[in-house]
């Protein structure tokens, strides 16, 4: 049988701030503490790139 194509796998762009691994590796990523690292990604609504630019802006 095929796959079921209506399922769709993780989605790259998107950080997800629950999770403590991501928000670590977000931190560590950009030298940054857990808690910046942590409004960071909410400041970005869990956009990658947006966070990315942001982290970028405060080193």
């Amino acid at each position: 049988m095929a796959d079921d194509k209506s399922k769709l796998g993780q989605d790259r762009r998107t950080i997800a701030a629950g999770e403590p691994y991501e928000v670590n590796y977000f931190a560590r990523k950009h030298g940054l503490s857990k808690e910046a690292a942590a409004k960071i990604i909410k400041e970005a609504g869990g956009n990658r790139e947006k966070a990315n630019a942001l982290a970028e802006k405060k080193k």
